[in-house]
């Protein structure tokens, strides 16, 4: 279950393959000035300065204080450091980006980093299902576990989740985005696109990365595989407390949320206590 520190916390835990995977998972945009500001066009430049590098350690230590102990991430740059000067024993899991001529060389140096697993990152799985190239996920997958490292498969649209499924992929687990849609900046149903998130639009809306919960809930109800949720706060539009429970009870079997040092404890405190409730829940646990 890992170690509480001093703080007296506990994330509780789950397994992927071979992992101990916390149920809550700190994510890696913050760090690297990766903001969905809205109008607020400043944040990018906050966030870079707020995320000194001593900072950033500080914030993995008190993540492994409360029980959190994976970082999830396409840069092993902040982990690196991590590992070298405070001795931590986070784990990464990377986000990978391979390409439809060159499968292989990314997903080699993430592993060859120290990455305990590897999936493929949503976008690039949006792009590879809605292009028709569904095999190019089956050979990412493949080659992650010839490397025997845990190996998964992103994807903001469902489509990427009902494709892998109807071709016989079998990845380890699924990233996939979980999110309500009651928040003030969600774009209009009625301008929501397939495989169009986060990109902006005609009408600059660029704060939805779950156009359909409940289709997403729906399918995933049915897969047998273990599922981290991620943009579960749509980018910090809605409270952990609310997002983090959407989350679970929908049927996530782990959330991924970007955290800032002193959001840590309190999202350690509310997962730990909203998994200790009963929960309205209706998919079994997989993980």
């Amino acid at each position: 279950m890992g170690s509480t520190g001093d703080s007296g916390l506990l994330v509780p835990s789950g397994r992927i393959g071979k992992l101990e995977v916390g149920r809550l998972i700190i994510g890696g945009n913050q760090f690297s000035g990766w903001s969905h500001s809205r109008d607020l066009g400043y944040l990018r430049e906050l966030f870079k300065a707020y995320s000194t590098p001593e900072r950033i350690m500080d914030t993995f230590e008190l993540c492994e204080e409360c029980g959190i102990q994976t970082f999830l991430s396409g840069s092993v740059r902040e982990i690196e450091r991590y590992w070298k000067e405070r001795g931590g024993k986070m784990q990464w899991i990377a986000q990978v980006h391979p390409k439809s001529d060159d499968i292989r060389t990314n997903i080699k140096q993430a592993i060859d980093a120290g990455a305990a697993a590897a999936y493929v990152q949503g976008g690039v799985g949006d792009s590879f299902t809605k292009g028709g190239r569904v095999d190019l996920l089956g050979e990412a997958v493949e080659f992650i576990k010839s490397q025997g490292v845990v190996a998964g498969i992103g994807g903001h649209s469902i489509e990427v989740q009902m494709a892998v499924e109807k071709a016989g992929i079998e990845p380890d687990f699924y990233m996939k985005t979980l999110h309500h849609d009651r928040y003030w900046s969600a774009t209009p149903k009625d301008q929501r696109v397939e495989f169009n998130v986060d990109s902006g639009s005609a009408t600059d809306y660029d704060n939805i990365w779950e156009i359909d919960a409940d289709r997403t809930i729906a399918f995933m109800e049915k897969v047998r595989r273990p599922w981290i949720a991620f943009k579960v706060l749509a980018a910090g539009a809605i409270h952990p407390r609310e997002g983090l429970r959407f989350a679970f009870e929908n049927g996530a079997d782990f959330a991924c949320v970007g955290m800032f040092d002193f959001q840590v404890r309190e999202n350690a405190i509310l997962t730990r206590d909203i998994l200790k409730a009963p929960l309205n829940r209706r998919r079994a646990w997989m993980a």
